[in-house]
Formats: structure tokens, C-alpha cells, sequence
């Protein structure tokens, strides 16, 4: 089973504007509402592969009631600690004339340490040995990542397997408690590393000193355009870039996490995974919004899809 944690949801209001301009009266061209926070989109996107997963996190007020509404429509579990506290609403505006996207996010209600508590219970009571954990995106207000370090170490010593998307310093203590896998980006892993990453073989060697030095076992790095590369043990792979019409980036790195998750959950070779994680993330930007992208689509970009095992000192060959 998998169980994605969001500990700072987001009701994500997606408007469109064609030539956007800071400063400017802009119109909007078309508005759409998604239930957002990067776990609860990891969840989506292993509803349209097929897969399920039990949703967990923090969730408040007219907003959370939103979003539950949503993923119970779309036949997602939902096991989240309700409260008092409103639940946050982004704003992303896109702009299709100059494929840019700007995001406007608040910062979230604070949690409270009883509140937090009430949300890992429930998930140690809930996640048995093999099952995956999903923690993505920001934390909670007020909540140290040393605090959730401690989650992961927990769970890892129950034979859990922790899936980490996170940035600064939660990714920074995250790592330090040994998580299954990370999903790092470009300049994530670098700053991780207090090195610039640029070359596949740059990031390829960073990846290795991860799991070299703190004993995570998966790192999955989204380079854009540039697709991807994954460090698993002593296998390297690279995937290529696919080229889509991009309308927006937003839940790309999520998408790539939810094929990650959904997949080494069901126990699919490894270069299967990765091919399916690169299909599945170029298949995000196609969509507005936070949406998940159509069946079809992902099955189109699945068969275009081009992961060759990577080893930087030898000629790549194609698995």
C-alpha cells in the first residue's frame, strides 16, 4: 500500500492569462480550482495509473472540505487530521503565450504539536513492513524537518519505505535520516551537496555520494527539459527529454514521484519504472492546472520513452 502525506495542502486556483504583465491590468482567459499540496498530487496521479493510496496529511475550514470532496470523488482514501485552521489557497498564473508560469502560494496555517502527533499515530498504525510512505512538498508552519527526520527513522526501523520530495533544509535533515528514495531536482541536489551540478555526469556522481554517504537507496533527479536521471545501488539510468507542447510545469516532479512510488510499489523492473516516471512527468505538462494527465496520453509518451542504463565512464546501452 502506499500513503502519501501532504502536511501543507493547498486549494490550487490555476488562471490562465495570455501575455501576462506585472503591473498591468491582465484578463483572464480561463480559471480552473484543483486539490493541491505535492502528496495529495502524487495521489491523483497514482488514481490514473490505475494504482491506489491512502491520502494522509492536515487538512481545515471550507478549503479542506474542498479537497476532500474532490479525492473522494476520484476515489482516493482519504485519512487526513482535520482542524480549525483554513487551509491555504495558491494562486498559479499561467501564461500560454510565453510558456511561463508564476506561482502565488501562502504559507499555510501552523500546526500544532498535538495536531502533528495525531497525524503520525495514524500513520504508524496504519503502514506495515513493505508498504510506502510518500512525504512531499513543504511543511507544515512551525513544524522543525528535524521532526520529521525522526518520522522517517521511525518508520525506515519498521521496514517502511520512505519516499522523500523535499527541498532545502528538510531535504537537508530528511537525507540524514536514510529515506528509501529521493527525487531531488537539479539545483535541489546541488545545493544538497553545496556543489553546482551540470552535466549528466556530474549529477550521476552526486547521486552516488547520497547514497553513498547517508544510505538512501533511490535517487530520481528531474532535469526538465533534459528528462531525468536515477541512481538505484550500483545501476545507473538516464532518461531523454520528450518533447510535448508545455503548458505548465506545475506537478511535474509530483507526477514523476507518483510513478516512482506506484511502480517500485508493484514491484516492475527498475528501467520499466524509470521509463513510465519520465512518460509520466512529460505527460503533466501538457495539462493546466494541477490536473492529471489522460490514460492515452501517458501510454503515448510511455512507448516514445528512452531510458538507457548510464555509466559515465563507458558507452550508454539502451535496456
Amino acid at each position: 500500500m502506499i500513503f502519501t502525506v501532504t502536511l501543507n495542502p493547498a486549494r490550487d486556483r490555476t488562471v490562465m492569462i495570455p501575455g501576462f504583465e506585472a503591473g498591468k491590468v491582465n484578463r483572464i482567459k480561463e480559471t480552473r480550482d484543483d486539490p493541491g499540496g505535492k502528496g495529495i498530487n502524487v495521489s491523483k496521479v497514482i488514481a490514473a495509473l490505475g494504482g491506489t493510496s491512502v491520502a494522509m496529511g492536515i487538512l481545515g475550514g471550507q478549503a479542506g472540505r474542498y479537497i476532500q470532496r474532490c479525492l473522494e470523488d476520484m476515489s482516493i482514501e482519504c485519512d487526513f487530521v482535520r482542524t480549525n485552521a483554513e487551509t491555504r489557497t495558491n494562486i498559479k498564473v499561467v501564461d500560454p503565450e510565453w510558456h511561463v508560469t508564476t506561482d502565488i502560494n501562502a504559507s499555510g496555517a501552523p500546526a500544532s504539536k498535538r495536531v502533528l502527533s495525531r497525524v503520525y499515530r495514524k500513520l504508524e498504525s496504519r503502514a506495515k513492513p513493505g508498504d510506502v510512505v510518500v512525504f512531499a512538498g513543504k511543511l507544515a508552519a512551525g513544524m522543525p524537518p528535524e521532526m520529521l527526520a525522526a518520522w522517517i527513522r521511525a518508520l525506515e526501523r519498521r521496514d517502511v519505505r520512505v519516499f522523500l520530495d523535499a527541498d532545502g533544509e528538510t531535504l537537508r535533515q530528511g537525507v540524514k535520516a536514510a529515506p528509501y528514495l529521493i527525487k531531488p531536482n537539479e539545483a535541489e541536489l546541488s545545493g544538497l551537496l553545496g556543489e553546482t551540478l551540470k552535466t549528466p555526469e556530474e549529477v550521476c556522481r552526486g547521486a552516488r555520494r547520497v547514497m553513498e554517504e547517508t544510505g538512501v537507496r533511490f535517487v530520481a533527479v528531474s532535469m526538465g527539459a533534459d528528462g531525468a536521471l536515477f541512481a538505484s545501488g550500483s545501476r545507473a539510468y538516464r532518461g531523454e527529454g520528450l518533447r510535448v507542447n508545455a503548458l505548465s510545469t506545475v506537478g511535474a516532479g509530483d507526477s514523476m514521484m507518483a510513478a516512482l512510488a506506484w511502480g517500485l510499489d508493484a514491484g516492475l523492473p527498475e528501467i520499466d519504472v524509470c521509463r513510465r516516471a519520465l512518460a509520466v512527468s512529460a505527460a503533466c505538462v501538457t495539462c493546466t492546472g494541477t490536473q492529471t494527465p489522460p490514460p492515452e496520453t501517458i501510454q503515448a509518451l510511455y512507448e516514445q520513452a528512452r531510458v538507457l542504463e548510464y555509466n559515465p565512464m563507458k558507452k550508454e546501452t539502451e535496456a
